[in-house]
């Protein structure tokens, strides 16, 4: 059971950009193929991280029920 994102990069003069299909926000550039690879699991990161402070930030003080959710790749 695992989620399978899209990355997607092209080549620049300066060397790579690269972004998740899935997820928007999540870009980077690199001078190398590599390097634009570790930017992005970077970017995924710090965009997941921003996602769960804003999700707690509007749940206010609710009360809500947290559980994982999990997604079989197609």
């Amino acid at each position: 059971m695992d989620l399978s994102l899209t990355a997607v990069f092209q080549k620049v003069p300066e060397g790579y950009i690269g972004y998740v299909e899935e997820l928007p926000g999540a870009n980077t550039q690199g001078e190398t193929l590599d390097e634009a690879r570790e930017n992005l699991r970077e970017a995924v990161e710090l965009v997941l991280a921003a996602n769960r402070e804003l999700a707690e930030e509007s749940m206010n003080g609710n009360e809500v029920i947290r559980e994982p959710f999990l997604l079989n790749a197609a």
